[in-house]
């Protein structure tokens, strides 16, 4: 049995996951992301808690961890771009210090699009791919990469980060620091924000989110539309630069606004068919993640289960 956590800038969410990739039990609290490091502390606390109530707690072999990145998985630390309270924080120390945790069990970080692709390439879409990219499209925009059947998370664990990859060079500041970021046109957010500068509303006193421009783009709003193309295009310059550098043969899509569909995945493959303009990248597939919300914590618990000795 294993224990994964996922903390992300709109949830953090936690499971125990048997040793074929199976959710036995899960947790989910919202994050306070615009909330101090202690208080961030308690909630991921709340959700490891929860998971140590359960009855198989005490069969826990390994604690994997999916950070919303940048991470430092050498230094064990979080920076997350939409979590401010977050800079360098010592994140596996802080889990290594949880009075529930199992006698031996050392929590083992990664960021969280990588996470989604070691669950891809384990259980969902990308199993069996040599060469794969796999992206979280939510709060924010991230990836990771399979190479040679094999995850590549790089020497600090954020090979993939294609949220913070340049599409436009005279485009918004992101808060990365860089400009014209796929993240600053693509994710939920900025779908949202786009929407409402263009004049779609949503109903009175809601919060906009990409959910509702979903909705709306179904209902043939023009105004939603042209916020899920304009996403679609940010997406697809970044996963055809990806396929240019390194000739994989599938790129999986998931996070919350996927969930969208074809809204999001139509245009992205007409915009495709546009910037994959060599022949070696022109068979590129695009293919919706099979793992939906608890990839995150399958690829944690994945990366854990990879930590324990056989026989162990």
């Amino acid at each position: 049995m294993y224990a994964a956590l996922d903390i992300g800038g709109t949830k953090i969410a936690g499971a125990l996951v048997d040793d074929e990739g199976a959710v036995l039990h899960r947790a989910e609290i919202p994050t306070p992301a615009r909330e101090s490091a202690a208080r961030l502390v308690r909630a991921v606390d709340t959700v490891v808690d929860a998971l140590a109530a359960h009855p198989a707690w005490g069969s826990v072999r390994g604690l994997g961890i999916a950070g919303a990145g940048p991470v430092d998985t050498a230094a064990g630390t979080v920076s997350p771009v939409n979590i401010p309270a977050w800079r360098g924080f010592p994140l596996v120390r802080t889990m290594r210090a949880h009075p529930s945790l199992p006698d031996g069990v050392e929590p083992v970080l990664l960021g969280d699009a990588v996470a989604m692709a070691a669950a891809e390439h384990w259980h969902g879409a990308a199993r069996g791919v040599a060469d794969a990219l796999c992206m979280v499209v939510s709060t924010g925009v991230g990836g990771g990469f399979v190479l040679d059947g094999r995850l590549h998370a790089g020497p600090s664990g954020n090979a993939g980060h294609i949220g913070h990859v340049t599409v436009d060079l005279d485009g918004p500041s992101c808060a990365c620091g860089s400009r014209g970021c796929v993240e600053v046109y693509a994710s939920g957010p900025a779908i949202a924000r786009h929407a409402v500068a263009a004049g779609w509303r949503p109903l009175d006193g809601v919060e906009p989110t990409a959910a509702d421009v979903a909705a709306a783009a179904r209902h043939g709003d023009e105004r939603a539309l042209a916020a899920f193309d304009r996403s679609a295009r940010a997406l697809a310059a970044g996963i055809a630069g990806s396929a240019t550098l390194l000739e994989i043969e599938v790129v999986v899509v998931g996070g919350g606004v996927a969930q969208a569909g074809d809204t999001l995945f139509g245009p992205l493959r007409r915009h495709l068919r546009r910037y994959t303009a060599l022949g070696f990248t022109r068979d590129l597939e695009v293919r919706p993640a099979a793992l939906a919300r608890d990839a995150g914590l399958v690829g944690a618990a994945a990366a854990a289960r990879g930590r324990v000795p056989a026989g162990l």
